[in-house]
């Protein structure tokens, strides 16, 4: 049906060929992050009683983002009107919302060519069932997913790549760089990471701790990375318990890649010992970054969070019979372990229980590409040759949504980009998928809808306030309770102050 090397180029010759060059990086100067959302659809003349048959599937973008900041605590808004937090995979979902809403526009108005068919009860909607949703990721998303394990073996497999690397023959010349196989990830003399080392490839993935499928990291943070010398990781399959030493391959763990991410107000924290028990896995995290502190969780908490309350938000879920979740999870080329992004986006979740009707925990279909994204930190570097200067992440951010109207919108520090101090109260000044915005889409796809035939959610009181409409959404706000509770109960919320606009 698919695989994650064809999302991944459909992924990539997208932002080559969809995405302005506004917002990209500057060339052997600025790296970035990539993600986005693939709707993935069967042929409408498919056989249902032909399970043999190949089943044939059209797959299209319908968002994506880019970026790797976010805001500091100092610089949020009530009013909404900025973005808080502008890594990719948060772009991309942000991105997914706004088309999501123009596709209930599109049922709403009895457009045949809607992804939504009507629901059992009146004014909800559901997702075909011929169709589902792949999330790719160029990097594994930062957090609890990036703590990665380093493995020492008598006989390496992996050694450091010299930038002659993308010259090589069997690099992929069609915008991706695809690592000779048998070779390390893209490392130069100037990279303080400077161990190539993975699992031999016939070694199964398992329940236990130390058998990870791994490769190597270099952390999505903007700080930087942090020698492996003096990094380290708790790194179990329960989350909190000391590194198990030795895999079954005879491999011993000497140290962890470490996350920018720091942990939450209320979590047991790092011990910052030296070697591999710098780190506890399992922790909620904020965004990596510095000065300022935010207050942005880390992606590996977010996407934690969708795969049980869904990606469409409590807005949304007003007009949706059951949550829009993702299959599936694609990660780019890059440093991985199979282990740690099941434990960091399923297994911190699996127990929680007691949810409303539609929602659950998901078994996410978690792949990794052999496709290097080329605007990666990790492909930039490679080419820089002796480039001078330094070498940043982008600060700009691209969103791209399969909508009719105006599909690209790039910011920088939360706002579009370009506009200066005196024009950040005008609404023109505002992103198309900032809080404030996609509340207006919101509220014109309500008013576009005769009363009678809104949803229960909302005939049941007067709702002014944007904290009010995503109160009102009760089976979504049950489910993220209980998640909360169960799984989750340091997680970072905003005051209710930050939400009263309307």
């Amino acid at each position: 049906m698919w695989n994650a090397d064809e999302i991944a180029q459909l992924c990539y010759t997208h932002y080559g060929t969809k995405l302005p060059k506004q917002g990209k990086p500057e060339p052997n100067r600025e790296w970035t992050l990539l993600a986005a959302v693939v709707k993935i659809q069967s042929a409408a003349n498919w056989d249902f009683d032909s399970p043999d048959k190949r089943v044939q599937v059209t797959k299209e973008v319908v968002s994506m983002g880019t970026g790797t900041k976010c805001i500091g605590q100092s610089k949020m808004r009530k009013s909404g009107d900025i973005l808080n937090d502008s890594h990719a995979e948060i772009i991309a979902r942000r991105s997914f919302q706004r088309y999501l809403l123009h596709q209930l526009r599109l049922a709403a108005a009895l457009k045949e060519d809607s992804i939504f068919i009507p629901g059992t009860q009146r004014g909800l909607w559901k997702l075909r069932p011929d169709l589902f949703f792949v999330f790719f990721s160029s990097h594994t998303p930062c957090g609890d997913a990036s703590i990665i394990p380093m493995l020492e073996f008598e006989d390496q497999p992996c050694c450091p790549v010299s930038r002659d690397w993308v010259n090589s023959p069997s690099v992929v010349v069609s915008g991706n760089l695809e690592a000779p196989k048998n070779e390390g990830k893209c490392e130069d003399s100037d990279s303080p990471v400077t161990k190539k080392m993975k699992l031999e490839p016939e070694a199964p993935a398992r329940e236990v701790a130390s058998d990870v499928t791994h490769r190597q990291s270099f952390d999505k943070q903007e700080s930087g990375q942090i020698s492996p010398t003096v990094s380290s990781s708790n790194f179990t399959a329960e989350g909190l318990a000391t590194v198990t030493i030795t895999a079954p391959s005879g491999a011993k763990v000497v140290d962890v890649y470490r996350t920018g991410a720091k942990c939450v107000p209320g979590e047991a924290g790092d011990s910052g010992k030296p070697g591999p028990e710098y780190h506890q896995v399992g922790l909620l995290r904020v965004k990596p970054g510095r000065g300022d502190r935010t207050c942005s969780m880390s992606c590996s908490d977010k996407l934690a969070r969708w795969n049980v309350v869904g990606c469409q938000g409590a807005l949304l879920m007003h007009f949706l019979e059951e949550p829009i979740y993702l299959s599936a999870l694609v990660i780019g080329k890059c440093p991985y372990s199979q282990e740690v992004m099941q434990r960091a986006l399923i297994g911190r979740c699996r127990n929680v229980s007691a949810l409303p009707k539609g929602f659950g925990v998901q078994e996410l279909k978690i792949q990794q590409s052999d496709l290097l994204f080329e605007q990666s930190r990790c492909a930039v570097q490679a080419k820089r040759t002796d480039s001078p200067g330094r070498f940043v992440p982008c600060g700009a951010a691209i969103s791209w949504s399969a909508v009719s109207e105006q599909p690209l919108d790039v910011t920088a520090n939360g706002f579009p980009q370009g506009i200066t101090k005196k024009g950040i109260n005008n609404h023109q000044a505002r992103s198309r998928i900032s809080k404030v915005d996609l509340f207006r889409s919101f509220q014109k796809l309500l008013s576009s809808i005769s009363e009678d035939k809104w949803p229960d959610s909302l005939r049941r009181q007067k709702l002014e306030t944007y904290q009010e409409y995503k109160e009102a959404a009760s089976a979504y706000q049950e489910a993220w309770s209980a998640l909360r509770r169960q799984a989750f109960g340091s997680w970072i919320k905003n005051p209710p102050d930050y939400h009263q606009f309307k």
